[in-house]
């Protein structure tokens, strides 16, 4: 309908609203009669205002401020209609049926295998550190009996710093280069240092690795290192806390053996496997069919280790093992592609 503009069709546009407005009884015959009359898309006011750009100029002079005053008087009208429906409305509710629960967010896997972690090492008498996201090569490297030369400092594999960094450290070191750690290992010292021994200590942290993303590969992901150092710790104290740990955390009993390996800052060194949660060790797809399933790494601390913390020499023995927190979630929760756990799809959380 298209309005004629003068003073008459004006207050009877008004009245019109006005008799609307009075037969509403929902907020839906308010919102028909805003869309009737203000809607973008032929509005009855909507179109008036349009068409002032094809009035002279006198004209628009008069009808531009009649417009714009019976819009702002429409806006307010049905802004108080709504307000008093909504009032009723509430009026009129039963306030003894039941409400509705709002819903919650839900906490990541990696968030519940970290937290059910943790516990477990409390409650066993570890304490519990962070520590930098970005470290010192001494920390990352040296200290853990890696040289310069060793492949681990290739750079497919780390991420280097090339932005000079000024952050004060307690310990004077000689010129070094900063990289994102690359394994939590790189708290081993820096907890030497400073707690001394005998300790118990778990490290989850987030790290991060210069290489490509598959399903069983993230190139930022999150692990947690475990070292003990008292005297006269053996490889027998380190395979019964692996055992104890798994055996906690998968609610059921499991076998752990320990392979030959290597690791710069263990020796011996050893790659731990459990037996599959899955088969129990009878063979799935899981563990390809052998039984096992690889969880990481190991070994007794490298006597250089000690040394680059100060400890004296042959008075202290530990060990250390480190695993990838996804690895853990995976065979909890029975997700097959670590990639998963980066997704945006909010189907996978409301699982958790």
């Amino acid at each position: 309908m298209k309005l004629k503009l003068n003073n008459e069709s004006l207050a009877q546009l008004q009245k019109e609203i006005d008799d609307a407005l009075v037969g509403a009884r929902t907020t839906e015959d308010v919102d028909a009669v805003r869309v009737q009359y203000l809607g973008r898309k032929n509005g009855v006011l909507t179109e008036a205002l349009k068409s002032l750009k094809d009035l002279g100029l006198e004209e628009k002079k008069v009808f531009g401020p009649l417009l714009n005053d019976l819009k702002n008087r429409i806006e307010e009208q049905l802004t108080r209609a709504e307000h008093a429906l909504d009032v009723d409305q509430s009026a009129a509710r039963d306030l003894t049926l039941p409400g509705i629960v709002p819903e919650t967010g839900h906490l990541h896997p990696m968030t519940l295998v970290q937290h059910e972690l943790m516990d477990i090492f409390r409650s066993m008498g570890f304490m519990i550190v962070e520590g930098p996201e970005l470290d010192q090569e001494f920390y990352n490297f040296e200290s853990l009996n890696i040289p310069k030369t060793h492949p681990a400092r290739d750079i497919q594999d780390t991420f280097f710093i090339k932005t000079p960094i000024t952050r004060k450290e307690k310990r004077d070191l000689p010129k070094t280069g900063w990289v994102m750690r690359t394994h939590t290992s790189n708290m081993q010292v820096r907890i030497m240092e400073e707690y001394g021994a005998p300790l118990r200590c778990v490290v989850p942290a987030r790290v991060f690795r210069n290489e490509s993303t598959d399903a069983s590969h993230e190139h930022t992901f999150y692990q947690f290192e475990c070292f003990v150092v008292d005297e006269k710790i053996n490889i027998g104290n380190l395979l019964w806390t692996i055992q104890e740990i798994f055996r906690q955390l998968y609610k059921k009993d499991v076998k752990v053996r320990l392979r030959p390996g290597y690791f710069p800052f263990t020796e011996p060194s050893f790659e731990p496997d459990m037996s599959c949660v899955f088969c129990d060790g009878v063979g799935c797809r899981v563990c390809k069919y052998t039984g096992w399933v690889e969880m990481g790494g190991s070994g007794m601390i490298h006597p250089n280790v000690f040394k680059a913390a100060g400890f004296p020499e042959g008075k202290y023995t530990g060990f250390a093992f480190g695993m990838g927190m996804s690895r853990l979630a995976m065979l909890k929760y029975g997700l097959p592609d670590v990639r998963l756990f980066m997704d945006s799809d909010l189907r996978i959380l409301k699982q958790f």
